[in-house]
């Protein structure tokens, strides 16, 4: 019979798998360390979670046996990427990250939190990160004070959740542009009409 609690456990779990301090977070990687096993950090926003999303955890969570993953919070990811995001609210993402196979637990990342502080707490053996997210100068630094390596991953989506948006917005565009040049020449009537009554 298989077992479906714990982090080790297939489902989801998110009671256990969500920890919000860094400094249980902490205490929970001295334990997994202490069984031996090699922990892995990633961090993202995972905005509508599609499948480059979960081809990405699941290559993190190949470079060693337990993947933690910071999640951006709404205003993090709101700084970051403009007014209209997130698309998903932060705990319906994490949720849905703790769904992904291979998770081990999940956490947030706030905007006015110290540079790195997810990685300080975490001291993972492999953090791994898009080509974008930090410099060579940065990932020098990170392997020779807070991480065993860093493994770059490049973006796994053939669409990005950003482009997935704009594509949205631009066909609801079209809709309504489409709909109000059809109603357009009866408004026009009724405000003729409207203002040539009361003239």
């Amino acid at each position: 019979m298989q077992n479906n609690s714990g982090l080790f456990a297939d489902a989801s779990n998110f009671e256990m798998r969500y920890v919000k301090s860094y400094d249980q977070i902490s205490e929970i990687v001295q334990a997994l360390r202490v069984l031996g096993l090699k922990v892995v950090l990633t961090s993202g926003s995972f905005d509508i979670l599609h499948e480059g999303h979960s081809m990405y955890l699941e290559a993190a969570r190949g470079f060693g046996d337990f993947l933690i993953v910071g999640l951006d919070s709404d205003e993090k990811l709101r700084r970051r990427k403009g007014p209209g995001r997130p698309a998903v609210p932060e705990l319906e993402r994490l949720r849905m990250v703790t769904h992904q196979r291979g998770v081990g637990l999940v956490t947030l990342k706030h905007v006015d939190e110290p540079k790195w502080a997810l990685i300080q707490a975490v001291r993972p053996d492999v953090l791994v990160a898009t080509a974008e997210t930090y410099t060579p100068s940065q990932i020098a630094e990170l392997e020779e004070k807070y991480c065993g390596r860093v493994e770059v991953l490049e973006r796994m989506a053939t669409v990005s959740t950003s482009a997935r948006l704009r594509r949205l917005q631009m066909g609801l565009a079209e809709v309504m542009s489409q709909k109000l040049s059809e109603r357009l020449p009866e408004l026009i009537q009724d405000v003729i009409d409207e203002t040539g009554g009361k003239s």
